[in-house]
C-alpha cells in the first residue's frame, strides 16, 4: 500500500470500501482509510480544538442520504479523541436549527452517547478572502475558533453546482440567512458562485475531509434525489482533490461539476486527477456506473450573455412546483432569494421572471414538492448531445 511519505509531487486522496453503516466497521474502515495519510495523528495533536463539519442540510432520517451518516461523526469522533483532540461538532442547516436536525438525522445521539460539545453556528465573523469573487463574507466564528476543522460531506447531486462534496460542504460556514443571500448576490451567474465556493474553502482550509460516499445521493439532489449505494469512503487533506476522485468515482465529467470546472479553467491544485495520487483503494475497482446526474440546468454559457437573457425560459431550467405534494408549508417562499415564491389561491407561484434558477427551494423542500423542469432549447441540446 502506497503512503504519502512515499509520494512528493501529489495530492492525496485515499480511498477505501464500506458496504454499510455497522458501527464496528464503520471504526475500522474510517482507520484503515487514514492510514495511508499517516493516520488521524497526522492531523490532531493532543490538546486540539476539533471541529467536525458534517452535513446537516436537513432534520431528515439518516437512510435519505439527505446528511452525512451519524455512525461517520462516531467513527471520526473516536479517532480524534484516541488522538487527543477535544471534539465538537456543528454546522448550520438550510432548514430548522441545527439542534433539531442533528436530533432527527441522528447525530445528536452520537453528540450525547460520546459526550462530545455541540456547536450550532451562531456567531458570524467577518473574513476578507484572497480572491475575487467578494471582498469579505461572514462565516461561523466556531469555525474559526477550532485549531482543526474536519470536514464530513455526504457525496450528493446538487442541482445548481451538479454535485456537493469537499468544497460545497463548506459553505456550512454561512450562517442563516446569509445563504441565500450570496445566492442573490450571485444571481443566475454559476460561474460567480461556484468562485465564492471555492474561495471561501480555500480561506477555510479544512485540515482533513473524510466523505460519507457509502450511500450517496443521485437525482434531484441535495435534498429530493434518491439514495445510491456507493459503498465507498474518501479522504484527503486538499478538498478539491478529494472532489477530482468523488466525480470520477461516480462517473460524472468535471464540467458537469461547476466548481470542479471553474478550478480547472484557473489552474488550481488538485483540480485535475492527474495531479492526485490515490493511496489505499482502487479507483478502478471502487467506480460505479448507472449514477444519475442533476439534470442539466442551462447551458454552460456557450451562447452570447444577452442571447441567453433574451432566451432565457427556453434555455435554461427552472424549479417546478408538484401541487399536489405541496403542503404550503412556506418554506420555499420565506428561503428565496430573489422573493420571487408566493403562495396565492391555496397554490405554491412561481414568478420565473424573477426566479435566478438557484434552487434553493428545491434543496429546501421538506415534502420534495418541486422538480426540475427544463425549458425547450436545453432539452433540445441535450437530446443532440445524446
Amino acid at each position: 500500500m502506497k503512503k504519502v511519505s512515499d509520494l512528493k509531487d501529489h495530492c492525496h486522496v485515499s480511498l477505501q470500501s464500506l458496504a454499510d453503516y455497522a458501527p464496528d466497521q464503520t471504526l475500522a474502515a474510517v482507520e484503515q482509510l487514514l492510514e495511508p495519510l499517516g493516520g488521524m495523528s497526522r492531523f490532531v495533536s493532543p490538546g486540539q480544538k476539533v471541529l467536525l463539519k458534517p452535513n446537516l442540510l436537513a432534520g431528515k432520517p439518516a437512510q435519505k442520504a439527505v446528511t452525512t451518516h451519524p455512525e461517520i461523526v462516531r467513527a471520526v469522533a473516536i479517532l480524534a479523541r484516541k488522538a487527543g483532540g477535544i471534539v465538537s461538532v456543528g454546522d448550520s442547516p438550510g432548514i430548522g436549527s441545527a439542534a433539531s436536525v442533528a436530533r432527527k438525522c441522528g447525530i445528536m445521539a452520537i453528540v450525547k452517547e460520546l459526550g462530545l460539545h455541540f456547536s450550532p453556528f451562531e456567531t458570524s465573523v467577518k473574513i476578507h478572502p484572497q480572491g475575487r469573487a467578494f471582498q469579505k463574507l461572514e462565516v461561523a466564528g466556531e469555525l474559526l475558533e477550532a485549531d482543526v476543522v474536519i470536514n464530513l460531506p455526504k457525496l450528493k447531486t446538487h442541482q445548481m453546482m451538479g454535485l456537493t462534496c469537499a468544497v460545497k460542504n463548506m459553505f456550512g460556514a454561512m450562517i442563516g440567512l446569509r445563504k441565500p443571500r450570496l445566492h442573490l448576490q450571485a444571481g443566475s451567474d454559476k460561474t460567480l458562485f461556484a468562485l465564492m465556493l471555492l474561495e471561501l474553502c480555500e480561506q477555510l482550509k479544512p485540515a482533513l475531509t473524510i466523505v460519507d460516499a457509502v450511500v450517496g445521493m443521485e437525482g434531484d439532489g441535495p435534498g429530493s434525489g434518491d439514495p445510491v449505494q456507493i459503498g465507498v469512503l474518501l479522504a484527503g487533506d486538499t478538498p478539491l482533490a478529494v472532489d477530482a476522485v468523488a466525480v470520477e468515482l461516480v462517473g460524472l465529467q468535471p464540467g458537469q461539476v461547476w466548481t470542479q470546472k471553474l478550478a480547472l479553467e484557473t489552474g488550481r491544485r488538485g483540480a485535475a486527477l492527474k495531479d492526485v495520487e490515490i493511496v489505499g483503494g482502487s479507483l478502478t475497482e471502487l467506480r460505479i456506473t448507472g449514477f444519475k446526474a442533476a439534470k442539466n440546468t442551462d447551458i454552460n454559457g456557450r451562447m452570447p450573455a444577452f442571447m441567453q437573457r433574451l432566451l432565457k425560459q427556453a434555455l435554461t431550467a427552472r424549479p417546478a412546483p408538484n401541487h399536489q405534494l405541496c403542503t404550503r408549508c412556506g418554506i420555499c417562499v420565506s428561503h428565496c432569494p430573489p422573493e420571487a415564491m408566493a403562495i396565492k389561491e391555496q397554490l405554491l407561484r412561481i414568478n420565473y421572471k424573477t426566479c435566478i434558477r438557484c434552487f434553493c427551494c428545491q434543496e429546501l423542500c421538506p415534502q420534495g414538492a418541486l422538480s426540475t423542469r427544463q425549458g425547450s432549447l436545453l432539452k433540445l441540446a441535450q437530446l443532440i448531445k445524446r
